[in-house]
This record gives C-alpha cells, structure tokens and sequence, in this order.
C-alpha cells in the first residue's frame, strides 16, 4: 500500500490503479468507510465535515490524526 492515498481524482495523490482494489482502513483501531485521503507515515486521515460543501461542490473534509492502518481487502 501506498503511505499516502486519496480517492479525489483531483489530489496528486489519486492512484486509480491501487483504487481498483478494496482498500481498507482502519484508524485508531477502527475500520472506517469515510475517509477520503490518508498517511501512515504522519498519521492522519481526511474524512468529510457532514454535508457541507466548498464553493467547487467538494466536500469539506477535517484532518484527524493517530495511528493509521490500511491494507487490500479480499
């Protein structure tokens, strides 16, 4: 897996080819089905603000941080 993933086609960290898997994540012990980006290495996942949205129609999202796993589901 790579340290550093985001499912927005726009990041420069968008790989659809590591995508095409089911990626799994889990942080702070639990798996999460929200998160929008992540890094293992500095520990932290993006995952999105509720509804909201910003100007471009994204969603707004908030940093959190602590341990991050991520693995390809089977």
């Amino acid at each position: 897996m790579p340290d550093r993933l985001s499912v927005n086609p726009r990041s420069p960290f968008y790989n659809p080819e590591v995508l095409k898997h089911d990626v799994g994540i889990r942080f702070k012990g639990t798996e999460r089905f929200d998160v929008e980006e992540y890094c293992i290495s500095e520990g932290w996942v993006r995952v999105a603000a509720g509804k909201s949205k910003d100007r471009f129609g994204m969603p707004l999202t908030i940093k959190l941080s602590g341990p991050v796993e991520a693995w390809v589901k089977r």
